[in-house]
């Protein structure tokens, strides 16, 4: 038996979409399709479980876009490693991770 669960498929396409470089809340939902209600509760469970880790940018920097502040994520060295392992388990997730932006 694993030591750790397996991921569900919505955490690995979450973490899957921060290794792409989608790295706050909008653009996760934007690129894996996911309501806000999945997204942000799992950026919590995942970084409770130390597979991301998050930082809010500088106030300066949101003001100068005249938007709010955004949290920033980033996979640790767990979450990539769990990531692997999760990508062997959904095969399918890569693929569609490539050909984003393919009509």
């Amino acid at each position: 038996m694993d030591a750790e669960p397996k991921l569900t498929h919505t955490a690995t396409m979450i973490l899957q979409a921060v290794a792409a470089g989608n790295v706050y809340g909008l653009s996760i939902m934007e690129v894996t399709g996911l309501p806000s209600g999945t997204v942000y509760p799992a950026l919590r469970r995942l970084e409770r479980d130390a597979l991301i880790r998050s930082s809010w940018e500088q106030q300066k920097v949101a003001d100068a876009e005249q938007r709010p502040l955004r949290k920033y994520y980033k996979l640790t060295r767990s979450g990539k490693a769990r990531l692997e392992a999760a990508q062997k388990r959904y095969p399918l997730l890569a693929v569609l991770a490539n050909r984003k932006g393919e009509p």
